[in-house]
């Protein structure tokens, strides 16, 4: 049984990654008929929050202290509050093709905040890679800039979309022993709790605005897609293959995301894919790859300490 525990872990982070690969072209497919990024994204973060809230009664209890709890607050507000209101919002902007292609600058910007918050010492390699990952997406903002529709991008939702992951490494460098304190439901169960009550009192008046008898019922699925496997389904497989997986191999999953999400988007006519988008792909991903196999001191010994190859 335990052989089948590594195949598991795996099957579980490929899945996350293509439910969030499917979720740029569905959210943006509903964010053009009858909804848009705020609606989408407050929608989002009260499904998370009833989801979790409901998962952690038939899951074991964990104490959290007053002061914790207020803790969540502030990772909510840069893992969910920022995250994904830059994400969403910056999708409806641009196209799922760039979004995807953003997602995957996350590593980058994780590193850079470990060498100012944490003090991990940057490497050659690294440095290479922050580089070539750089110039590709200059590259995809430069292609934003000369689109003519948002079918091959637009740069304010391409920044937008790069914010998003600058916020969330942001959290996971500042809340990494918050997060590793407890399990997945009960970290979600709060941040998206208090996401909620951030969000919702400044966009409900725009939530009742919502011509909701000429929203398409496509749309609602849609929404709902977003909400349960790209939010619900995907947090909880990604914390089984984290459980499981090494960093590193969780990180080169990451690739998984953009290509689906080209290859839906490009098929379904959501968007398009230029020769510039190809360069820009190939160098984040280089970028990525070489932030992501260039050890740091203490993951080498941790290595040699387990016996990892």
């Amino acid at each position: 049984m335990a052989k089948n525990i590594p195949l598991q872990a795996h099957a579980s982070m490929f899945a996350a990654e293509v439910f969030w690969g499917l979720m740029a072209p569905i959210g943006k497919d509903a964010m053009t008929h009858g909804i848009d990024g705020l609606q989408m994204v407050s929608f989002r973060v009260l499904g998370g929050a009833i989801l979790f809230w409901i998962t952690s009664l038939f899951v074991k209890k964990e104490t959290v202290p007053m002061k914790d709890k207020f803790l969540f607050a502030l990772a909510g507000i840069l893992g969910l509050v920022c995250n994904q209101c830059l994400y969403t919002i910056g999708l409806s902007i641009t196209s799922p093709v760039n979004s995807s292609i953003c997602t995957t600058s996350m590593p980058i910007f994780a590193m850079l905040l470990s060498f100012i918050i944490l003090k991990e010492p940057i490497t050659l390699k690294k440095a290479l890679g922050v580089f070539i990952g750089c110039c590709g997406a200059i590259i995809l903002i430069l292609t934003s800039m000369a689109a003519i529709n948002s079918k091959v991008g637009d740069i304010r939702g391409d920044i937008m979309c790069l914010g998003a992951q600058l916020s969330f490494a942001l959290y996971l460098s500042l809340f990494n022993s918050l997060i590793k304190k407890y399990s997945v439901f009960t970290v979600n169960k709060w941040m998206f709790l208090w996401a909620t009550l951030l969000i919702w009192p400044f966009t409900s008046s725009h939530i009742i605005d919502i011509e909701w008898t000429t929203v398409p019922s496509s749309t609602w699925w849609e929404a709902g897609y977003v909400v349960i496997f790209g939010t619900y389904v995907s947090y909880i497989l990604t914390m089984i293959g984290q459980h499981t997986l090494r960093p590193t191999v969780v990180s080169i999953y990451n690739y998984v995301q953009p290509i689906v999400s080209v290859t839906v988007s490009i098929i379904t006519g959501i968007a398009v894919f230029t020769w510039e988008q190809g360069i820009a792909v190939i160098l984040v991903f280089s970028g990525v790859w070489l932030v992501i196999k260039s050890k740091s001191k203490r993951d080498i010994r941790e290595a040699q300490i387990h016996d990892i190859p």
